[in-house]
């Protein structure tokens, strides 16, 4: 017996229109990182690039987390996922400490480029794992069929 199994519902709050994930955010922080930190606009164009990369994690939060979330649904397809659910939550903690210590480097004209560049590729490991466990997590919930689970 062949069971289907539905990828997850796409879950896009109602009061934002959609926009790009947050990958499409990286590149752009990446390039503003890459310019030369001596160059008057430097901290202004990170700051800028930064802006939407917090505001796509935020709203991730939002569509992942809580009682209508992916999370919520992933659980209820395949609570043998709760743990790794637990995992991820927790991990939105860190990376939303690692954007706010980028985001307060970057504000302070005393803080040296090297350690602004140092937060980044801290705060880009964190995204870069959250990604993968998260998808890892979602094929584990719908292309894995241990059977007699619905």
């Amino acid at each position: 017996m062949v069971t289907q199994i539905h990828q997850p519902s796409t879950v896009t709050p109602a009061a934002h229109p959609p926009r790009p994930t947050l990958l499409a955010d990286v590149p752009a922080l990446t390039r503003a990182l890459a310019a030369p930190a001596g160059a008057p606009s430097w901290r202004e164009q990170l700051l800028t690039r930064l802006g939407p990369l917090r505001r796509g994690f935020a709203e991730h939060i939002e569509v992942t987390e809580g009682p209508a979330g992916l999370y919520a649904e992933l659980i209820a397809h395949a609570p043998r996922l709760d743990r790794g659910v637990r995992l991820l939550t927790g991990e939105h903690v860190g990376i939303a400490d690692a954007l706010a210590a980028l985001q307060g480097a970057a504000e302070r004209p005393g803080v040296p480029a090297e350690e602004v560049r140092l937060r980044a590729a801290y705060l880009f490991e964190l995204l870069s794992r959250h990604r993968q466990r998260g998808a890892d997590l979602l094929w584990q919930a719908y292309e894995t069929d241990l059977g007699g689970e619905t």
